[in-house]
């Protein structure tokens, strides 16, 4: 019973979670988002003491739950170890804590969190690998069905869907995605949780605490026959059935020994009951000994049945990059250029570069959820996979405060669509060579028109003939820097007018 609900409980967190990162409406944040923010090391950069302490009190009264239930990249590697275990029965073996690199790579994740280059510790965060893992290989699969669903609800002159772009957002970013699986899939096909007990530092954290945990799994020495039958299906591989011990440091509580042991030799009970080693047998006293017969009643013990968990195939191939070539559909357009920014864009509520990538987990959330599609993975070693803005195919609209509502790490922070308007995240820049009006002679305020803020005025070229074309000028006081005029600029391959961003954020 401990088993089928820990299993039902694990995989409702898992699709909750993974359709968080596949919803490119963010509708499913309104009901799920909370799942999201009681990750382990997002609560922790967010501060939220609350969440942290709960899950350390969690581990201390169950033991490592959050890694078998909540935590979705450990939920993931069960899903591998089941398909393998269907090729292979029985294949784990007892194997000793390879410590020095659980410790190790923990301290460098605690040293890349004090000095503030959250990305790197990025890279070893579990529930921020799994956002990338999803956003990046999953995702396209499932804009590409809703396209399809799009497409035949189309011709059934219904709207009930709409098709979004598919497109590469960061190569970078994919790399460390499909780098990500690879390893996952060969150490969860051959170990089950080799990456959770020897990489992951959030399991190396909850692993030293569940040492002390009030229920846990123990061994009844007096019941156990030694056939080592649970150090074999242990995917934690820290059952030493020999010594009648368990390293529950690398035990997740999945309870997959309780169902397996044929003589009820497991129990998950408080800690004070595990009993006592009992002294060696002798001729003189006829003590008992340590390593106990064989009982001489065997108890049928009934088999647990297997709760089915659906399985999920990440995909490698992505679409490339969807851009519109035409114009009305009469002109083909040349592709639109990333300009050299001195300064990254980070969103409106982030406050500055420094907070924000001292904050971001690079989870990806606020990437799938972006409905204008400003938002993409960083290929700046400094910032890497974090996420920036660019206006290549939209802008940030005024009204949207998508990336707030979801980023669990409090990253990015804002209260109302109000704030957002009066926050300067960076300020127009015109580049006279690139505008229409000098290279072709022709009128344009394109920029002008579109601008929210009102930032940007157009004036005649030549100051003493009123007749003369107009070209725009930016009152940088006013400019918020949502990239309207950047985005909409018709000038190619580089906009006449791009965003410069700002490293600390103002309100104007």
């Amino acid at each position: 019973m401990l088993r089928k609900i820990r299993l039902t409980a694990a995989l409702l967190f898992f699709t909750m979670i993974t359709l968080l990162f596949l919803d490119f409406t963010g509708t499913m944040h309104s009901w799920f988002g909370w799942m999201a923010k009681i990750q382990f090391l997002p609560a922790v950069l967010a501060l939220n003491a609350g969440v942290v302490i709960a899950l350390v009190l969690l581990t201390l009264l169950l033991g490592r739950v959050y890694c078998s239930v909540i935590c979705p990249l450990g939920v993931f590697q069960d899903i591998i170890s089941w398909f393998s275990g269907k090729v292979k029965k029985n294949r784990f073996r007892y194997s000793p804590a390879v410590s020095w690199l659980r410790y190790g790579i923990l301290a460098v994740f605690v040293i890349a969190l004090v000095a503030g280059v959250v990305s790197l510790a990025a890279l070893f965060a579990p529930y921020s690998a799994y956002g990338r893992i999803v956003s990046n290989l999953l995702a396209p699969l499932y804009q590409w069905g809703n396209n399809l669903l799009a497409l035949w609800a189309e011709r059934a002159d219904s709207y009930a869907f709409y098709s979004v772009d598919i497109w590469v957002k960061g190569v970078s970013t994919l790399i460390v995605a499909v780098a990500t699986v690879v390893v996952l899939f060969i150490l969860a096909w051959r170990g089950g949780r080799t990456y959770c007990n020897t990489i992951c530092p959030v399991g190396t954290v909850l692993g030293f605490l569940s040492r002390y945990s009030y229920f846990k799994p123990v061994i009844d020495t007096d019941k156990c026959n030694g056939c080592g039958l649970c150090a074999r299906n242990c995917k934690s591989s820290c059952i030493n059935p020999k010594a009648h011990e368990i390293d529950y440091s690398r035990c997740v509580a999945c309870m997959d020994c309780l169902g397996k042991c044929r003589q009820n030799a497991i129990r998950y009970v408080p800690g004070a009951m595990l009993p006592k080693k009992q002294a060696p047998v002798t001729e003189e006293t006829g003590k008992p000994a340590s390593q106990p017969s064989s009982p001489a009643e065997k108890v049928d013990a009934s088999r647990r049945n297997f709760l089915t968990v659906s399985a999920l195939v990440a995909a490698s191939a992505v679409a490339k990059a969807q851009e519109k070539k035409v114009d009305g559909g009469l002109a083909p357009l040349i592709d639109r250029k990333i300009p050299k920014r001195a300064t990254s864009i980070v969103p409106a509520g982030a406050l500055s570069l420094r907070h924000f990538a001292q904050h971001c987990t690079a989870c990806q959330l606020c990437v799938s959820v972006c409905p204008n599609q400003v938002l993409r993975p960083s290929g700046d070693l400094k910032h890497l996979m974090q996420p920036e803005m660019s206006y290549e195919r939209g802008y940030c609209r005024p009204e949207c405060m998508k990336c707030a509502e979801v980023c669990p790490t409090g990253a990015i922070r804002l209260t109302d669509l109000a704030e957002k308007s009066a926050v300067q995240i960076g300020h127009a820049v015109w580049v006279a060579q690139n505008c229409i009006v000098n290279t072709d002679g022709v009128s344009c305020g394109n920029c002008a028109r579109h601008c929210p803020s009102g930032a940007i005025q157009m004036i005649p070229k030549d100051v003493d003939d009123e007749k003369s074309p107009r070209i725009p000028v930016v009152n940088t006081e006013r400019c918020i820097g949502c990239g309207a005029c950047e985005n909409l600029c018709p000038a190619r391959p580089f906009s006449a007018i791009y965003v410069e961003g700002h490293e600390m954020h103002r309100i104007i």
